[in-house]
Formats: C-alpha cells, sequence, structure tokens
C-alpha cells in the first residue's frame, strides 16, 4: 500500500522538453481551479476542495526538499499553501455558518464591497506582509524572493478577502496572477503556471459575477417595498 502510493506521489508526465512534471501538480492545481469556480458561484465546498489543493502542492513547490524533478524552492509558494489552509478553515467556517442561517438562498456568502475600512486594512496588511515575507524569503534562499513575496502576501489577502464576501478580493488576484505567471515559468512550474493565466479568466468571470450579484441584490432592495409602505396601504384602501 505505501509503495503504491509513494509511486502515485512521483508519477511523472513527461512531455519531451525540459524536466518532466508531476501528476500531482497538475492535480492539484485542478482543485484549485475547481475551488474558484466554486467560489464565484458561492459554495462552501470551494473550501475543502481548496484545502485538498493545498496540501497536494505544498509538496510540490519544495521541489528541492522533496527531490521533485522541479528542483527549485519556492519557498513563498509552498508557505501561501499553510496560510492558505488556515484561512481557508476560517473562510470554510464562514459561509458554513452564513448557509446555515440563509437556507432559503443555498449559498456561503453576500457579496459585498469592502469599503473604506476594508480597503484600508487590506493596503497596510499586505504592504507589512509584503517587507516581512520579502527578507523571510530571502534568507530562506527562495528563488525570486521579491515575486513569491508579491504572490504570497496577494494569496493571503485574496483569500481572507474571499472569507469576508469582499468582491475586491477578485482583483487582488488579479496581480497575483500578473507575477506569478512569469515566474513559475522560468522557474519550470509549467502547469502551474498556466493554470495561473486560466484562473485569470476565471477571476474576471467572477468578478463580474459577484458584482451582478450586488447590483440585482441592490434593485431588489430597491423594489421591495418599506414596512412603512406596506403598513400605508391597507390604511389607504379603508
Amino acid at each position: 500500500m505505501l509503495d503504491l502510493l509513494t509511486r502515485l506521489l512521483n508519477a511523472q508526465l513527461d512531455l519531451g522538453f525540459g524536466a518532466p512534471i508531476l501528476w500531482r501538480e497538475i492535480i492539484g492545481n485542478g482543485f484549485g481551479l475547481a475551488s474558484a469556480i466554486l467560489g464565484a458561484q458561492r459554495k462552501v465546498w470551494a473550501w475543502p476542495i481548496g484545502i485538498a489543493g493545498n496540501v497536494i502542492l505544498f509538496t510540490v513547490f519544495l521541489g528541492g526538499v522533496f527531490h521533485t524533478p522541479q528542483n527549485l524552492d519556492l519557498w513563498g509558494q509552498a508557505g501561501r499553501q499553510v496560510f492558505f489552509l488556515i484561512t481557508s478553515l476560517y473562510g470554510w467556517v464562514v459561509w458554513a455558518r452564513y448557509r446555515n442561517s440563509h437556507r432559503d438562498e443555498n449559498v456561503g456568502v453576500q457579496p459585498k464591497w469592502a469599503g473604506r475600512n476594508g480597503r484600508l486594512t487590506l493596503l497596510i496588511g499586505g504592504v507589512v506582509m509584503f517587507v516581512v515575507f520579502y527578507f523571510v524569503l530571502k534568507a530562506l534562499g527562495s528563488w525570486g524572493p521579491a515575486a513569491d513575496a508579491w504572490i504570497l502576501t496577494g494569496s493571503i489577502l485574496a483569500t481572507y478577502g474571499m472569507a469576508r464576501g469582499w468582491t475586491e478580493f477578485w482583483l487582488i488576484w488579479v496581480g497575483v496572477d500578473i507575477v506569478g505567471v512569469p515566474l513559475l515559468l522560468m522557474a519550470g512550474y509549467y502547469p502551474s503556471a498556466i493554470m495561473y493565466a486560466i484562473y485569470a479568466a476565471f477571476v474576471i468571470w467572477g468578478f463580474t459575477k459577484w458584482v451582478k450579484i450586488q447590483k440585482d441584490e441592490k434593485a431588489a432592495a430597491v423594489d421591495q417595498p418599506s414596512d412603512d409602505q406596506r403598513t400605508a396601504e391597507p390604511a389607504a384602501l379603508s
């Protein structure tokens, strides 16, 4: 059984150029894509599926530690899987609680803009985390520490924003993808780089979807008569 598990973990896809690709890198990113699609649809299952992908990708990005074909250690990429897991557990609880208290909606969150305070929190948190992560990753010998710190910081902020239901989190992912694609291509993590590019399309789709939901909710609230109007109508008819 252990031998079978080891072979599954080390299974590779050889495309005939460069280093072979681990199947678990493809599978881990597949879980990530499924999580993004479910997140756009506000389904609670987005979180546990995303966590499964995080666990798989953690081993992929420490290529030097786990002796994979891509033998570069991207500590920021690996570290963000840990932060993803922690933040995803928080998001899972928050979305499940919302779904349980709004069973008629069958979704895990109601999208909203972060507002001034929320955006300030994201900005300050982003600056602090980027500086800290840069020096930590540089000390660890991570390949491309500045880009890695940017991706790690953005990923944490985006995941936290998703948990809070802030529509801005989709835009943060755009910034992550812009840096992530060239970094991963240069490091030889081709499936992850391709998945980042695919994510970008889903990010735009998710953002427009959440904005539309907010507009529809606002329009429905305007059309819905207030309590005063409902009580005034019978009085006007009597």
